[in-house]
């Protein structure tokens, strides 16, 4: 078993391109695939894109943030 590690494209049709020199002989070959995402912007481990902008408080926000800060 050999572990090779290399970049891929993805093109306008979604399909996922390769090009992986191995030394193995031809013939069927077994393959697992781990695709890791883009890497999001100043080191972060999240995105919160999707909701930027989309959250309100209920009642007085500062109480509420205080009242999570709290209870940790």
């Amino acid at each position: 078993m050999q572990i090779v590690k290399t970049q891929g494209e993805v093109g306008t049709d979604g399909r996922l391109r390769l090009d992986v020199p191995v030394e193995l002989p031809a013939g069927t070959v077994e393959l697992v695939l781990v695709v890791g995402g883009p890497s999001l912007p100043n080191g972060s481990k999240y995105n919160f894109a999707g909701v930027v902008g989309r959250l309100e408080w209920q009642g007085d926000a500062l109480a509420e943030q205080r009242k999570l800060r709290d209870e940790w």
